[in-house]
């Protein structure tokens, strides 16, 4: 068959470790064989990244904005094990935290759903995704030990030289103590981030904190969001028949458990960092959890939710042969091509990933697995293959899709 054309290239981020291996897989097996790949390389490998003083993370974070479409394999963010283990110049920063700054994005997680795969929670029947603030609070803290005896203020110095301060509290006994912050310009970011994914996907919008209790603090993200709604996104919510409402961050814990998914729910930094990983679990695993950065300018990028696999790694490197599981990886591929033939007038390309994406569940549902989505399905007629035959499955109902 003919090569799918691209007009207009999408920004690759090459990673490390076991999904480095798996990236060159899904290309050379499921992508170029059909598609006449276009993209903009970068080697975010750690020692690429040590090489260049970690410019290459920065160079294509800016190529991400200049084109609008990005996917990136998975990076290892060293610690003082890796730094020695890679005889690195200093533990640079994550990638991801770097990507997310400039991008001024919003970080989207949505489980990748299968028959035979079923969620702890079983009334879950559709996907719930998670929408994470990527800047500030605990993330970007300040913290004390604090000797007894000790008086700890929050003391605020205005541009006009003006002091204000409050008591935090007065130690008796030695404690601790915790300074966050964080800006109305990322807040109003992170709403319009939302609002434009829940346009984009057609799905609901919920948004939680704890105003009742942080009346400053978490209740200028409640306020900043229903402003931007208001003002900005509520004729045009009312016309898609989707809805936005807020709710305390107890009561939408409550009702999600409660829910058949189906939505966005929009969380603080913390808030989404643990319950991604909830909603992760218990749909299954995080190699099934597709995630997506997408800027308010509407700059996407796609990636895996997961690490780079190192304990595979290690056995591929005895040259073992490995189950690693590559969807997230794959859907990380195919959301990047959908999004870049929607934004192109592309429709070949949007129907190749759709149809990428198609064959991938369609070869688990036909009970062809990697290792550990095996011990996890409830398929009576069942087989567990290596990394490169799951792929190549995947391949052969691909072609079939495809003619």
């Amino acid at each position: 068959m003919q090569k799918i054309p691209m007009t207009v290239p999408l920004v690759e981020m090459d990673g490390d470790e076991m999904t480095r291996v798996i990236w060159k897989m899904i290309k050379d097996i499921l992508l170029t064989p059909y598609v006449d790949l276009k993209t903009e390389y970068y080697d975010l490998g750690l020692e690429h990244r040590d090489e260049t003083n970690d410019q290459v993370t920065y160079d294509a974070a800016e190529a991400t904005k200049k084109y609008g479409v990005a996917v990136k394999c998975a990076t290892i963010t060293p610690n003082a094990a890796r730094v020695e283990e890679y005889h690195l110049k200093e533990m640079w920063k994550s990638p991801n935290g770097t990507i997310r700054a400039i991008l001024d994005g919003t970080v989207f997680r949505s489980p990748i759903l299968v028959k035979g795969i079923t969620p702890f929670l079983p009334n879950w029947k559709k996907p719930i995704t998670i929408a994470r603030h990527a800047y500030g609070d605990v993330y970007k803290n300040v913290e004390m030990r604090v000797d007894a005896g000790s008086k700890a203020e929050l003391v605020v110095t205005r541009a006009d030289g003006s002091v204000e301060r409050q008591t935090i509290h007065e130690f008796a006994g030695g404690g601790i103590i915790q300074g966050l912050h964080n800006l109305d310009s990322s807040i109003a970011s992170f709403a319009r981030s939302c609002f434009n994914y829940a346009l984009d996907t057609k799905q609901d919008l919920w948004f939680a904190t704890k105003d009742t209790i942080s009346k400053i603090y978490d209740h200028r993200f409640k306020d900043i969001f229903q402003e931007i709604f208001d003002a900005e996104y509520r004729e045009k919510f009312e016309s898609a028949g989707i809805t936005y409402f807020y709710t305390l961050i107890d009561d939408a814990v409550a009702r999600v458990v409660r829910s058949e998914g189906g939505y966005i729910w929009a969380c603080k930094n913390y808030d989404g960092d643990v319950m991604s990983d909830m909603v992760a679990t218990a749909f299954g695993s995080l190699a099934m959890m597709t995630s997506v950065l997408v800027s308010p300018e509407g700059v996407y990028e796609y990636e895996a939710a997961h690490g780079t696999v190192q304990r595979h790694y290690y056995r591929h490197l005895k040259g073992e042969k490995t189950s690693t599981n590559s969807m997230a990886t794959l859907f990380a591929w195919s959301g990047a091509l959908r999004k870049r033939g929607e934004l192109d007038g592309n429709s070949a390309l949007v129907d190749f990933a759709g149809k990428l994406e198609q064959a991938s569940i369609q070869t688990i549902e036909d009970g062809v697995m990697t290792g550990d989505l095996y011990s996890l399905s409830t398929l009576e007629n069942k087989t567990s293959v290596d990394t490169e035959t799951f792929l190549r499955e995947i391949g052969v109902r691909l072609e079939k899709l495809l003619a």
